[in-house]
């Protein structure tokens, strides 16, 4: 056995015992060839059956608001900065529409369902009320957890919202802190810091991840891992950049399955007991996507996402049932739990 291989054992018997692979053991790994795939997805998969078990976390998401952002993030083409883009454009859905739609993920077996908005923040009293009636309808009329991902937060309005019924806050650092500016420069990595500082103060459980193959180095993606680790986010959402229409991204060669599942696996080794969930771009997979578990993967995003549509959700539960997985629906015992 090469080098390499037993290199790879040791740093997986020290995570299975409780440990941490460090960062330069982790940029070592991300630069590792195809060769080291299967060994480093093997790795990932008895660290994901260690520490998360055989249960899929399973989650949605509702567009309430969509299109005119504030923010130039350099992916997305709901901002209004991107003038070619196609995003839809409209106000916040129907309350009941909201719910109808929460209800239907649970019947998918999602445990948590997320109200996404476009936008820096809740900035208005009309927002407020809007979020609060989303929440109090979504509370009374439906049995799933309740998310929402809306940019920034500081302290007061992470209170308000969780006295209101939510109970996950979802918001991605995006990429490494060194390749921000490349992405986005009407906000700052710190605010995003500090907005899943003031989340987790507020008692709210944080998702937050990032979306990779923005052209950022293989170093850089370990950054990210690490800055996630450091914040201690124990969900931790994966995209891969679908590049659309209208947006800066238009036009950049999107990643290999291969490339996908090492990344995969890299997350698995550097936040060894957090839920992976993977999002946006998994199509990118092609019929790989079977794979994103046994790379680490511990969740996944069913339906549609912001503004592409997702494959079929009998195709994904059919996919969980074929690898003799199930999907975590305990959500009460999986918020103590986490």
């Amino acid at each position: 056995m090469s080098e390499q291989y037993n290199r790879i054992d040791k740093i997986t018997q020290r995570i299975l015992k409780g440990g941490e692979m460090r960062a330069d053991e982790g940029r070592w790994m991300i630069n590792l060839n195809e060769d080291y795939l299967a060994w480093l997805m093997a790795g990932a998969d008895r660290i994901r059956r260690h520490f998360r078990g055989n249960k899929i976390e399973v989650c949605a998401i509702s567009n309430v608001r969509s299109g005119n952002c504030s923010e130039n993030c350099s992916f997305c083409s709901q901002s209004g900065h991107h003038k070619e883009s196609k995003a839809p454009v409209y106000d916040y859905i129907k309350s009941e529409t909201l719910v109808a739609q929460a209800r239907q993920a649970r019947e998918w077996g999602a445990s948590d369902f997320g109200v996404v908005s476009k936008g820096w923040g809740v900035r208005s009293d009309r927002e407020r009320e809007q979020l609060k009636e989303y929440f109090s309808e979504l509370k009374e009329h439906s049995e799933i957890g309740r998310c929402a991902s809306l940019g920034a937060l500081d302290r007061e309005t992470a209170e308000m919202l969780k006295a209101q019924g939510m109970e996950n806050y979802h918001h991605n650092l995006e990429c490494a802190e060194s390749f921000f500016d490349n992405i986005c420069t009407t906000h700052t990595y710190q605010e995003n810091i500090d907005t899943i500082r003031h989340a987790t103060e507020a008692g709210l459980r944080v998702c937050a991840g990032g979306i990779l193959g923005m052209g950022e180095s293989l170093e850089q993606r370990v950054e990210l891992a690490d800055t996630l680790r450091q914040n201690g986010v124990k969900s931790v959402p994966l995209n891969f950049l679908n590049p659309q229409e209208g947006t800066p991204m238009e036009g950049r060669i999107t990643m290999t399955p291969q490339e996908i599942l090492k990344s995969i696996a890299l997350f698995r080794y550097m936040l060894p007991q957090a839920e992976i969930r993977i999002a946006g771009g998994r199509h990118l997979l092609g019929d790989m996507q079977s794979m994103i578990f046994m790379a680490g993967a511990s969740g996944v995003m069913i339906g549609d996402y912001l503004t592409t549509s997702g494959r079929k959700v009998e195709q994904d539960i059919k996919m969980i049932q074929d690898l003799h997985l199930t999907t975590r629906e305990d959500t009460q015992h999986r918020r103590v739990a986490s």
